[in-house]
């Protein structure tokens, strides 16, 4: 990425900034979970097919006929499979939450993370192995 030279933004800009960031990163994590959902989900389903097929097997050919009519395949929400609702959250809310924190790091000339930057520069062993500024700095 490259970024404007921009002149430094003042401490409440880069803490606003990154405030913003933070909440995105939650955002991430919610995300990430809603794939987690879709995907146990998906694997829950295909673990009942095969429980239908042991069913009809054994004989129960009853309850293996209900679970396959009134239960696999099933919507998770009214009309939606686990994958519309991961689409529905990415396009209402989670696409927009990334469009406003790339829209507000325009204030820092499109750094990210400037607060960590500066821990980090402040926690620093300047010169220690594993303290490095960046990759690949020379260490003395």
């Amino acid at each position: 990425m490259t970024y404007t030279s921009a002149p430094e933004p003042d401490p409440a800009t880069v803490e606003a900034v990154g405030k913003l960031t933070e909440a995105l990163e939650t955002v991430e994590v919610a995300r990430g979970h809603l794939y987690a959902f879709h995907r146990l989900t998906g694997t829950a389903d295909f673990t009942l097919d095969e429980a239908i097929d042991l069913l009809r097997h054994a004989g129960h050919h009853d309850l293996a006929e209900r679970l396959e009519t009134e239960l696999l395949g099933r919507n998770v929400l009214p009309g939606r499979w686990t994958y519309q609702v991961v689409e529905d959250y990415e396009d209402t809310y989670y696409d927009v939450f990334r469009a406003f924190e790339r829209q507000a790091r325009e204030l820092t000339g499109g750094r990210r993370h400037l607060h960590e930057a500066e821990l980090k520069r402040n926690r620093r062993t300047d010169g220690l192995r594993g303290h490095e500024a960046f990759p690949g700095e020379p260490v003395a």
